[in-house]
């Protein structure tokens, strides 16, 4: 019998083109689309990877390919696990990011403890990523994938070796050109569809007024100040603002600000000139490693400290039990409650979330 793979389906061009791909390896494929967000006047159900729009993309492609096709709710766990925590984060001056904690707990985890009915050999996504077993470290690793400026690594670095071990990412050696070729030359309807780039749960782009419409009780005016203390003005809330933000601040000093600061204590801001944003060295909460379990000794590696392709260079290393990044040239703007992520050339050592800079 062919391998059973149950393919995580969007209804974008990405997971329906794994689909293609995986038929053509003679895999036994059933789709399933994910409902995430929760019902609500507060969330918009025609936005990001798991619109209505997207499960009927999904259902019509995997028909078309001859491929079952299931609609499967975690709505209550991405509440309590992605939401509940994104408005936490921020009310204590972080800056989460939801998508690696969705890929984590989620499309991953929650997600293989759910289609185990189903009896499947492996998963399959439509993300940039690749999976290979390493015998130097005798263990499942993670690389980058081919098309480097749609690896979506950064937000995998959780994942685990029994998730690793089942997984599979028919696009790792695509570039998204060619994807979307391969889409228009197979009739596939989702060919020219854009790609979801915003947080799925929060309309118009702004975090600040989606939190104070679902918590209110979480959101109080303070102050701006600058880096000696002094009272500038006052804010809206701390929920509203994040390091490095200069734009949208409604406050005029005269001359340009930049959020160098949120302290939620004191429920302050802190504005100042731009070179305060530039730190040299960051500490690391919830770390996780993939080729290894532990990190033994001090390593150079590249870091990611938002998505994107920039990367800068560090030193990783264990102070008392806890995990720093000392950088070699300081760097913009690292944000607590962001992850940074580490790698060695094209592999995934692993990564961790932004607990304090310096």
């Amino acid at each position: 019998m062919n391998k059973r793979v149950i393919l995580g389906m969007s209804g974008g061009v990405d997971s329906c083109v794994a689909c293609h791909l995986l038929l053509k390896e003679n895999y036994d494929v059933i789709g399933v689309t994910m409902n995430l967000v929760p019902k609500g006047k507060l969330y918009d159900e025609e936005k990001g990877c798991c619109s209505l729009s997207s499960v009927m993309d999904a259902k019509i492609v995997a028909e078309a390919m001859g491929v079952k096709h299931y609609t499967m709710s975690f709505r209550e766990e991405f509440d309590k696990k992605i939401i509940e925590n994104f408005v936490r984060e921020y009310s204590l001056g972080y800056t989460p990011n939801p998508c690696v904690a969705c890929n984590k707990y989620i499309k991953f985890n929650s997600f293989v403890d759910k289609i185990k009915p189903l009896k499947a050999d492996y998963i399959a996504t439509g993300h940039y990523a690749k999976v290979e077993f390493d015998r130097t470290y005798n263990r499942y690793v993670l690389k980058r994938a081919k098309d480097l400026k749609k690896d979506q690594t950064y937000f995998l670095y959780n994942t685990s070796q029994n998730v690793l071990s089942k997984t599979l990412f028919p696009l790792s050696d695509f570039i998204k050109d060619e994807v979307r070729q391969i889409a228009k030359n197979e009739n596939i309807l989702t060919y020219s569809k854009k790609d979801s780039e915003e947080i799925c749960f929060v309309q118009n782009k702004d975090h600040g007024s989606f939190i104070k419409m679902r918590n209110p009780e979480l959101v109080k005016e303070g102050f701006f100040v600058d880096e000696n203390g002094k009272t500038l003005g006052k804010h809206n809330g701390i929920v509203y603002y994040t390091v490095g933000q200069r734009k949208g601040l409604g406050i005029a000093l005269g001359k340009r600000v930049f959020v160098s600061k949120i302290d939620a204590k004191n429920n302050t801001v802190t504005l100042s000139d731009e070179d305060l944003l530039y730190k040299e060295k960051i500490k690391i909460r919830e770390e996780h490693f993939i080729p290894f379990d532990k990190l033994e000794n001090n390593i150079i590696v590249n870091v990611k400290i938002r998505h994107g392709q920039t990367e800068y260079k560090g030193e990783l290393f264990y102070e008392r039990d806890e995990l720093f990044v000392e950088f070699e040239k300081k760097v913009r703007a690292p944000n607590k409650g962001q992850s940074a992520v580490f790698y060695l050339d094209d592999l995934v050592i692993g990564g961790g979330i932004i607990d304090e800079v310096y």
